[in-house]
């Protein structure tokens, strides 16, 4: 029966349960051997990614047009009626293959998965997870939303931003007040949102068995590897290496701009008073330099991006009614990436772009595992893929090199991101040290003048050099502008890791590029089925978050910037 399986999830978006069921049943119902388990493999892979694609095609839906009301119709309907029903069936396969004892050949690290997910299956939490969903949709719909009038125009928060680049002070001073204003006005909204997830999140780890979430979520996220006390470590880490080299790179910007204190509406302003980098004027200049960025790194990862161009798998301007942030999502059964952004004319959008196809070679290098469970990688590797982009991409940003920049720009524009890698790292520790107390201490957590106040002490540890002062209420409710904190629980260690794998893998591109790229490219093909140590050493980089190595990063990047602010 499998011979009338659509091959496109485009012809099955508005496919009812009972139409898939038959598929599955039928997988169930057969008896597993030897003789067997690559076809019934094969099979499954594709029932599989056949849904999990039209997950991602009505879930992309919603983001790319907030407001459209079908979009948002047909994503619930596949919540409510075809995900739980799905997740139970595959659960169904899961341990059917567990049973039978096989091990097919590179399928060690999905069997190891799947007892895990078997482990933590529970039915009572399918509802619960399909509400968690839709409130996750309720965070994009009120963040979406925020715009502000500015000059006679209404702009997004987004569409705001480069404001905060101009040079006059006061402008960037009354932007930045305006747009925490509007921020604000959402707090109550926001913090109920809250007490609502950690309500659901709460019962859906006590279904499982666990006492708290973060206990539930480790295994959710399969984390073998580490565990919530190495975080503890790799904070205390970045607060020994980290925090001093960022303070000290804020204490060069308040010196160079001349002003008493760093603001938070002085750090992206050019310190040195020159016009913002304005690297393109439009979707297609960013589309066509980008990709020429990618050929110089590798010309198999420039194909692939055109690939994707010639295909429309790329939805990049800012818009009002557009969800907020970027992503790449994996169409499974098509074996393609989709990358979504909200792209106003900035650097940072270079770069964001840069991450997005980092992922998206990683779904192409992958896509020849024959298995869609072999596909299933983790965040920690994921996150190695797209921050190692970055790092690679950086030396081709200059026009005569097919990018965007003149040669002093394209060193200014390297200095940006040297020192974002530096910064980003202590406000990891904040919201990653915000999640660890919020999901172990539930009961004061669910009040949201508690997240306050905790939220504002990890930020004061980590976040050294920028003043708030009189700035209190923004401060403190800075976890409602991280998305992941809502939507993603524990999904932002992850990055923490993943820079300094990614480091690693740039700092061997400097000795020797070619060989560096194959391993990079050699590590994404491995998918998910290895350990996560060894996908780290297939990129040439070791999986640690020691002082030693954590030092080491912060040496190569102050050398590297000393260097950069010389020429």
């Amino acid at each position: 029966m499998f011979e009338n399986l659509p091959k496109k999830a485009q012809d099955v978006l508005d496919w009812e349960w009972s139409q898939f069921q038959a598929y599955y049943e039928n997988l169930a119902q057969r008896e597993l051997n030897d003789s067997i388990i690559t076809t019934w493999l094969s099979t499954w892979s594709d029932l599989s990614a056949l849904l999990a694609e039209v997950y991602a095609r009505l879930y992309v839906a919603t983001t790319v047009d907030t407001t459209d009301e079908a979009a948002e119709a047909s994503f619930n309907h596949y919540l409510d009626h075809i995900y739980p029903a799905a997740a139970s069936a595959e659960q169904k396969l899961k341990e059917k293959l567990l049973m039978s004892e096989l091990e097919p050949a590179g399928f060690e690290i999905p069997l190891r998965n799947m007892l895990a997910e078997s482990e933590l299956f529970c039915e009572e939490n399918l509802p619960l997870q399909t509400q968690v969903q839709k409130l996750s949709n309720e965070y994009d719909r009120i963040v979406g939303a925020q715009s502000v009038d500015w000059e006679g125009q209404e702009l997004t928060l987004v569409q705001l931003r480069p404001v905060f680049q101009d040079t006059d002070r006061e402008k960037r001073e009354a932007a930045w007040r305006l747009g925490s204003e509007r921020q604000l006005a959402d707090r109550d909204a926001l913090n109920k949102l809250w007490q609502q997830l950690m309500d659901l999140r709460l019962k859906i780890a006590k279904n499982a068995g666990f006492d708290n979430f973060r206990d539930y979520q480790w295994k959710n996220f399969k984390r073998f590897d580490y565990t919530p006390q190495d975080c503890e470590t790799f904070h205390s880490a970045i607060e020994e290496w980290i925090v001093p080299l960022a303070r000290r790179i804020y204490d060069i910007r308040r010196e160079q701009l001349g002003v008493d204190s760093l603001r938070p509406w002085d750090t992206d302003v050019d310190p040195l008073g020159r016009e913002p980098l304005r690297p393109f004027s439009n979707s297609a200049e960013l589309i066509g330099k980008t990709e020429a960025i990618f050929r110089q790194v590798d010309p198999q990862l420039g194909e692939y991006f055109a690939t994707m161009r010639q295909e429309g798998l790329l939805d990049l301007d800012n818009r009002k009614g557009k969800a907020p942030g970027g992503y790449q999502m994996d169409f499974a059964r098509a074996k393609r990436p989709f990358i979504f952004m909200n792209a106003v004319g900035l650097h940072d959008d270079v770069q964001t772009l840069l991450h997005e196809g980092g992922h998206a070679f990683h779904c192409f290098e992958s896509s020849q595992l024959p298995y869609v469970q072999q596909r299933e990688f983790s965040a920690e590797m994921a996150e190695v893929a797209s921050m190692s982009m970055e790092l690679l991409g950086a030396p081709y940003l200059a026009a005569s090199q097919g990018g965007f920049y003149s040669d002093a720009d394209a060193a200014r524009a390297r200095i940006e991101h040297l020192e974002g890698i530096v910064q980003f790292w202590p406000y990891m520790a904040v919201v990653d040290g915000f999640q660890q107390w919020v999901y172990t201490h539930h009961e004061a957590a669910t009040a949201p003048a508690n997240c306050d106040a905790t939220w504002a002490a990890l930020w004061d540890r980590f976040m050294q050099g920028i003043d708030y002062s009189g700035l209190d209420d923004s401060k403190m409710t800075g976890w409602h502008r991280k998305l992941h904190i809502f939507q993603i629980p524990f999904y932002y260690v992850d990055y923490g890791l993943a820079q300094l794998g990614a480091v690693q893998v740039w700092r061997n591109s400097l000795d020797d590029q070619t060989a560096a790229v194959r391993r990079y490219r050699a590590g994404l093909a491995l998918g998910g089925t290895r350990p996560l140590p060894e996908l780290y050493a297939a990129t040439g980089a070791k999986f640690a978050f020691d002082s030693n190595t954590v030092r080491e990063a912060a040496q190569l990047l102050e050398s590297t910037l000393d260097d950069l602010m010389a020429v």
